[in-house]
């Protein structure tokens, strides 16, 4: 005989759908969970690694500035530099008597580091034309740190063949000048500064670097980094003659004579401040930090950007080389 076979009863098939619902529910929300985690750590580490380049690439030439390779004193004097070549057409020239790509004759000190804070979009008389206010530009001269062997010089750089006491600059292109004892030294001329790129329906702060060549335009722009929002440097300066820094000076309290090392005054010291932020906005996330940058501070206001500071100090070694 065949026993009646019964089905689940209506009660039993919505409770087992609750059940289900619960279940799934669950699994959704840590599914969930894990992709906002993961999407954070992403972002966060995309943050540490565009910020830690930005440090690495700007401390290796601030600690390297001021380097002329054999000489034995710095460019600030320009009666050591035989020819000394007129600055390239389009150079970024800041601010000063002689802060161009090359030192020149009769005309101050020359300055082989300087930097402002941006207050027009147009700066380095007019080599730059969409710089973000608020942000620091900088420029950097000196030498490759290795010497560089007749058959690898490029026509589009430029170099200089230095001695221990007295040197030449020259195009690629031209014949080595003669120089006593000297070796040929790629001759390096770096601006920074930060812009503005739109990318979509966002805009991005950019790090680009500008590098001095020979022939074309005489700065050559390249985008470095994305994400670099704001950067600031304080200037470490011995205003007596010690060796010992007494003041860290932010670009905008620079005086003429602290940028011409006059006077046996010396930057010996660089604070750095980079804030890096995230290329697109989080929209779940409310970003109320003020970051602060030495003397200044930036204020994210409420903004759903993720964003990390970073800051370094950096000596200056060719900063004690003496000079004639």
């Amino acid at each position: 005989m065949l026993k009646k076979q019964q089905g689940f009863t209506l009660l039993e098939i919505f409770v087992a759908l609750a059940i289900g619902l619960v279940l799934i529910g669950g699994v959704l929300s840590v599914f969930v969970g894990m992709k906002t985690t993961t999407q954070e750590t992403s972002s966060m580490g995309e943050l540490q690694e565009n910020g830690r380049f930005a440090v690495s690439l700007l401390t290796d030439d601030l600690l390297r500035q001021n380097l002329w390779g054999d000489l034995s004193s710095n460019l600030s004097s320009t009666l050591l530099i035989s020819p000394a070549p007129a600055n390239p057409a389009g150079d970024c020239i800041g601010g000063g008597l002689n802060n161009g790509s090359f030192p020149q004759a009769g005309v101050g000190s020359f300055r082989t580091i300087w930097a402002q804070t941006v207050a027009n979009i147009n700066i380095l008389n007019g080599c730059i034309d969409d710089a973000t206010i608020g942000s620091d530009v900088i420029q950097i001269k000196r030498v490759v740190a290795n010497p560089v062997a007749p058959a690898d010089i490029e026509a589009n750089r430029y170099y200089i063949n230095s001695g221990f006491e007295n040197a030449a600059i020259f195009g690629g292109e031209e014949a080595i000048p003669s120089v006593n004892q000297s070796r040929v030294w790629e001759y390096q001329h770096h601006v920074y500064y930060i812009r503005e790129d739109q990318v979509g329906n966002d805009v991005v702060p950019v790090l680009m670097q500008g590098r001095l060549q020979n022939g074309g335009n005489a700065i050559s722009f390249n985008m470095l980094v994305e994400g670099i929002e704001r950067i600031h440097y304080m200037f470490g300066v011995d205003t007596s003659g010690d060796g010992v820094i007494n003041a860290y000076i932010a670009p905008i309290n620079m005086l003429d004579n602290y940028w011409d090392n006059a006077n046996n005054i010396k930057i010996l010291g660089v604070k750095l401040y980079v804030l890096v932020r995230s290329i697109r906005p989080d929209r779940s996330y409310e970003n109320d930090n003020v970051y602060q940058m030495g003397d200044v501070s930036f204020d994210a206001a409420g903004d759903n950007f993720r964003r990390i500071l970073f800051s370094t100090t950096v000596s200056m070694p060719n900063a004690t080389i003496r000079t004639f």
